[in-house]
Order: C-alpha cells, then structure tokens, then sequence
C-alpha cells in the first residue's frame, strides 16, 4: 500500500527570474538578453520554416556556428550581432532608454516583443 503522508518537497529558493544570475555568472543581464533574442531567431527560422543553412546564408554566418548558437552557445556572440540577425529577417529592432522606476538600484535590460508578434504577425 502506497502511504498517505504527503512528502515535503526538497529545499528550494525563487528564481531571480534570471538563470544566470540565479547561477552567478558575470554579465548576466547580457547573457539573460542574448538568450532571449536567441529564442526571437529560433522562433522566427520555425515560423518560416526554413532550415538552418537557409538561415545561417540569410544572417551571415556559418551554419555550424549558427547551430552551436541555437543550442546556447552564444558567448563569442556580441547583443549587435544578434540584432542584426534579427534585422536580416526583416525584424525591425527598438532600444529604448528611459530611467529605472527604483532609486538607488541598478537599471535592467528587458525584451518587450508585442502582442503582434506573439501571433505570428508582422513576420
């Protein structure tokens, strides 16, 4: 018979909302941001379905390096470079600088992608 007692789950803590710096990686902000437009590429390559040597050509990049970059491996990758990706896929890019809503701490870098883009629009 399976017993009844509900187990307590394993210690644990809230993510930041940031793996990286929930991992103490230096430039986490950096890192957290690169994935993010990673995952914009990605999901761009499905929704056209096209292959990645059909995208690596469209970038400009090698196909081996685009793979390696769609598995997480993006660090030799610069923010600029991964816009201009984005760009190549006629994604218009908007960087937007205003001031951080709490005093005394650090500012953030944040992605916003529309609700139009969520739907598949605008592509």
């Amino acid at each position: 018979m399976m017993s009844t007692k509900k187990k307590k789950p394993p210690a644990h803590s809230r993510g930041s909302g940031n793996i990286f710096a929930d991992l103490g990686l230096a430039n986490a902000q950096e890192h957290q941001l690169k994935a993010a437009l990673v995952v914009q590429l990605k999901r761009l390559m499905a929704e056209r379905e096209i292959t990645q040597t059909e995208a690596a050509r469209l970038v400009g990049v090698k196909q081996p390096n685009l793979s390696r970059m769609l598995r997480g491996q993006f660090r030799l990758v610069s923010v600029v470079k991964l816009l201009r990706m984005l760009t190549a896929f006629h994604q218009d890019v908007e960087i937007t600088v205003k001031p951080h809503r709490k005093r005394g701490r650090a500012g953030r870098i944040t992605l916003f992608r529309p609700e139009s883009c969520r739907k598949g629009e605008g592509s």
